[in-house]
């Protein structure tokens, strides 16, 4: 759904963060889509406004050039679009000082991490990014893009890059440096300082063992959880904010009036004043990570899988249906919650009440295909462990159970069953491996074993719960059979009884 031309034409106010670009950069961010503009480079202009400083983020994209070149033809310029249904605001960061493809200079991606300049790595190259095994938890060392970069040349991979570029710093004198990861991933700090020594470790003989050493004594690697929902930049979007703006602006960023940075102050040589832009730092990561990966997240999957299912094509349209908004408020209260701790000050009813207006900004037409996309590897993080600790605790987490047949039938759907046009639209790196299993399988049941005891798609402990993979092979059955509302209504009714109290 395109976002609706009375939203825009409530436009509250035009304003730029950072009135001008900083002289000189002190940030590399690898991943330049549209998430990092909409958030870190709009909390590093409201520092940069604040305090100023190097502070210039200078952004690598993976391989795409379509950023980087608006980027350079709009004198490092976009426009971010806040929507709500009332109004859209529109401000321009201006935290950007240069941008290049990293596919196509990839050794200028280790020359800038090893420039002293560059004091800060920051990356949103998504869980897919990170190479490193589900079953394992350590780097992927079967990836043939990683097994390249060990045997040297110009890197490929992030973790690849990362090695390489604090070998080359560590060379060079080793000036202090921090790499914070703004990724969903658990103690994302630690998991990437891991795959980065892991990879380091792999290196002949004693090639690692200077980087390995500054490691030690000059580099930081907090961890960080981000939150803020940005959607696809629709072609409607382009010709209206550029009318707005009164210049051709071809790359806006759409995004909601909600943003979260929860941050660990541990960096090694300084950092912009993010606070002045709302990030909070605390010693509490992990547990605002749990949060919103477990609450939003984990409920997002469940909404986007049913939503497609169902023929709809933004979350908005899906929470509206009522069977898909009960299912949400129960995985979330009584699935979802028990597995977290709340960090010290957040009122958890209300986050839960804002989530689902988040959800629900019709404005906004974040789609089901995106939010459903990559769930091979987004899952794995959101499902595995409050799963286990229903299961622990004897509760069977019916919805749960369900956001996994709801995956297994967008991304792999038994023969004889269509799931529509939005699932058809997710991408998924596991996709085809998955419909192979799916061709052959003779139900729901027996594809759950596969995927989950087999293949291990959620981990190898959750592969031993044989109660709920018959529970996702019985869903499965049942949307393949009878329909989602019929799975809906089944998970549910399992999982809400009167001694359940329901979210209003």
């Amino acid at each position: 759904m395109s976002t609706p031309a009375s939203a825009l034409s409530r436009t509250a106010r035009i304003s730029t963060t950072a009135p001008a670009a900083p002289a000189r950069a002190g940030i590399l961010h690898l991943g330049l889509g549209s998430f990092h503009r909409a958030h870190q480079a709009v909390y590093t202009a409201a520092a940069l406004q604040a305090e100023g400083g190097d502070w210039g983020i200078v952004g690598v994209a993976s391989r795409s050039r379509t950023i980087v070149d608006a980027l350079h033809a709009q004198d490092m310029l976009y426009s971010v679009a806040t929507i709500s249904p009332e109004a859209t605001s529109l401000s321009i960061p201006g935290a950007h000082t240069d941008a290049f493809v990293g596919a196509e200079q990839p050794d200028r991606v280790v020359a800038q991490i090893a420039d002293p300049g560059i004091r800060i790595v920051t990356l949103t190259v998504t869980e897919n990014g990170y190479s490193y095994s589900a079953a394992t938890q350590r780097l992927d060392l079967d990836d043939e893009t990683v097994r390249a970069d060990l045997r040297g040349g110009a890197p490929r991979s992030t973790i690849g890059q990362l090695a390489r570029g604090l070998q080359a710093r560590a060379a060079a004198g080793g000036t202090p440096i921090s790499i914070l990861s703004c990724d969903n991933l658990a103690a994302n700090g630690k998991h990437t300082e891991k795959l980065v020594r892991e990879f380091l470790q792999e290196l002949p003989g004693s090639e690692g063992a200077e980087a390995l050493a500054f490691l030690d004594r000059a580099v930081a690697f907090p961890s960080s959880m981000v939150d803020r929902i940005v959607p696809a930049t629709t072609g409607e979007l382009r010709t209206r904010v550029s009318t707005l703006l009164g210049a051709r602006d071809d790359i806006p960023v759409p995004a909601e009036p909600f943003t979260m940075w929860a941050i660990e102050d541990a960096f090694a040589a300084g950092r912009p004043a993010w606070q002045a832009g709302g990030a909070v730092f605390t010693d509490e990561v992990a547990r605002y990570e749990q949060m919103k990966v477990r609450l939003l997240n984990g409920t997002h999957s469940l909404i986007a899988y049913l939503g497609a299912l169902s023929g709809l094509a933004t979350i908005p349209a899906a929470i509206g249906i009522h069977g898909i908004e009960r299912a949400a408020r129960a995985v979330l209260r009584h699935e979802y919650e028990p597995s977290i701790e709340v960090p010290s000050g957040v009122d958890i009813r209300a986050y839960e009440t804002e989530l689902f207006e988040r959800w629900a900004n019709t404005a906004l037409g974040h789609r089901t295909s995106q939010v459903g996309t990559d769930g091979s590897v987004k899952l794995r993080q959101r499902i595995p462990e409050p799963a286990l600790l229903s299961l622990s605790r004897g509760e069977m987490p019916h919805l749960i159970a369900l956001t996994v047949a709801g995956y297994l039938s967008c991304i792999a759907p038994l023969p004889d069953f269509d799931p529509g046009v939005h699932a058809a639209a997710m991408t998924d790196a596991a996709r085809d491996r998955l419909a192979s299993l799916a061709a052959t399988a003779r139900d729901g049941r027996e594809l759950a074993r596969r995927v989950i005891a087999e293949l291990h798609l959620f981990g190898a402990e959750l592969g031993e719960q044989d109660a709920f993979i018959e529970r996702v092979g019985e869903l499965t059955d049942t949307i393949r059979r009878h329909g989602v509302d019929a799975a809906i209504a089944d998970a549910v009714g399992a999982s809400v009884t009167p001694t359940k109290e329901m979210l209003p």
